[in-house]
């Protein structure tokens, strides 16, 4: 492994309690592959432009488009965030849930690498990835139970995350959650002993 790619989606930067799971999934990288490049990108810092008129005429082969603010167009950014998608050996997502889901950032950033003809390409048999599959490590923080018996409320987070990312070849996907972090500090310290234990696990396979 010559790369990791850590993605952060949390608002709250190196105090997230995905960003400090995550970080902890990258120790345990590195522990194997101590050589390993890490690349990290994160989506609050440095917030990506929605996709635009000018991806949507190159989905449909139209000519045209400007410029952001920014320097880049939103098809330029695409373009980048692909190839740096592409170079990664393994990836690592640190993400919260917003409003039962993704939070918006990491819907703009999948929305610019999962793209038709590039790394998908649509068939009679449906959508087919174009990516080589490669080990994804998703950090997941929740202020309730978003699964198991104590779950009070609906999860599109983890559903959408187990099709999407496979619709452009990513297939090996391994989720890891902090749960109940707003039922106070017994459910706060159990929700780390039972992450810490999972990550051991986990990884002495």
């Amino acid at each position: 492994m010559k790369k990791i790619l850590h993605i952060s989606a949390s608002s709250r930067a190196e105090d997230s309690a995905s960003y400090r799971l995550s970080q902890q999934l990258i120790a345990q990288l590195r522990k194997a592959y101590p050589e390993a490049q890490l690349v990290s990108r994160d989506l609050w810092a440095q917030p990506l432009p929605h996709v635009d008129f000018q991806y949507s005429n190159a989905l449909s082969r139209h000519p045209g488009g400007t410029a952001h603010a920014n320097g880049l167009s939103s098809l330029a950014w695409s373009d980048l965030l692909i190839e740096e998608l592409k170079a990664a050996d393994a990836v690592v997502i640190a993400t919260p849930m917003h409003n039962f889901s993704v939070p918006s950032v990491l819907k703009a950033w999948l929305d610019h690498v999962v793209r038709i003809g590039v790394t998908f390409n649509a068939t009679p048999e449906g959508k087919i990835g174009t990516l080589a599959d490669r080990p994804v490590y998703i950090a997941v923080s929740s202020g309730g139970w978003r699964t198991g018996e104590r779950a009070r409320q609906p999860d599109f987070l983890e559903p959408y995350l187990r099709a999407i990312l496979p619709t452009i070849g990513l297939k090996d996907l391994h989720f890891f959650s902090l749960q109940a972090l707003a039922a106070g500090p017994d459910a706060t310290t159990a929700a780390y002993a039972a992450v810490e234990q999972e990550l051991a696990n986990h990884f002495r396979a």
